[in-house]
């Protein structure tokens, strides 16, 4: 299998899981704090990381591990807590449109600051454009915008950090590092800087809450599949394809939550639906036509 397949499978799979993970995180918030929620997730990703490779990720310098902290306060700390929080002031219909941005912020970053920056094709931005009118009218579904300020520039400030967490992921990926490893080290960072929000939110873990079947199944979900798996092959895409064409799989997360509210909760699909999905998908395979990427080194 060559690399922009494997990149493009891996990609696909997460996209796959993140796109389901609403029901999980649905159930379990009838029980947990957004915080409580997000710290057990990825400390059952990181004990099943440890698990699958005992093995420790040996310190070099300063340097590298400021970038895994990085990596770790970004992807894992700030993006999710910036989210959860924005849909406590704005709509969720509002957050799933601005969190939608973050190819854009990756392409913009990735020309500002990477080393080896990917050269986009006009088609990237037509791509994004198509598919971000998509996810409107996914997300709106034919009801009236309305923005709350303070909500939607918490969204795109996720989006934001979420960008950030893409070119660090492609830091990391050079440096040669196990994938296993390298995200478990991401994740042990996040942790760490998770700590002062179960303070800050006062958290209260209760055994009685975590033992129960139906939030005990979805926890797996989100810590085995949506933490340590979908970590794992989202980095994997980022070192194969590079953080701005990883980036744009992004867009695939409300067609999958739209066709699996239909499948798994009989929602209906109504015509707003199903011209955003096409047009999303369109825009997806736009921002991929004819990417110009300088050629890197096989390893």
């Amino acid at each position: 299998m060559g690399r922009e397949t494997r990149g493009r499978l891996m990609a696909l799979l997460t996209m796959l899981i993140w796109g389901t993970t609403f029901i999980s995180t649905k159930v379990l918030l009838r029980d947990f704090q957004p915080v409580e929620l997000l710290f057990i997730r990825f400390a059952l990703g990181f004990l099943a990381l440890l698990a699958a490779q005992p093995r420790r990720l040996k310190y070099v310098n300063p340097g590298r591990e400021l970038t895994y902290a990085a990596a770790g306060l970004c992807g894992v700390c700030l993006y999710y807590l910036l989210e959860n929080i924005a849909l406590t002031y704005t709509l969720a219909s509002n957050v799933g449109v601005m969190i939608s941005v973050a190819p854009f912020f990756t392409a913009i970053l990735a020309r500002l600051f990477a080393r080896n920056p990917e050269r986009l094709h006009p088609c990237f931005f037509l791509g994004f454009a198509v598919a971000m009118a998509g996810i409107a009218l996914i997300s709106l579904n034919g009801s009236e915008l309305r923005l709350n300020p303070l909500g939607d520039l918490l969204a795109v400030l996720a989006a934001l950090v979420w960008a950030c967490y893409s070119l660090l992921s492609r830091r990391i990926a050079e440096f040669g590092d196990s994938i296993l490893l390298s995200t478990r080290r991401i994740f042990l960072y996040g942790l760490l800087f998770m700590i002062p929000a179960l303070f800050l939110f006062r958290a209260r873990f209760e055994p009685a809450k975590l033992v129960k079947p139906e939030n005990l199944l979805n926890l797996l979900y989100l810590g085995l599949g949506a933490s340590a798996l979908c970590f794992v092959t989202w980095n994997t895409a980022v070192r194969e394809l590079g953080p701005v064409r990883t980036s744009v799989y992004i867009y695939m997360t409300p067609v999958i939550t739209v066709i699996s509210s239909a499948l798994l909760l009989r929602e209906p699909l109504t015509p707003f639906t199903i011209l955003g999905t096409l047009l999303t998908l369109a825009g997806l395979l736009l921002s991929e036509f004819k990417f110009a990427a300088k050629p890197r080194p096989s390893h």
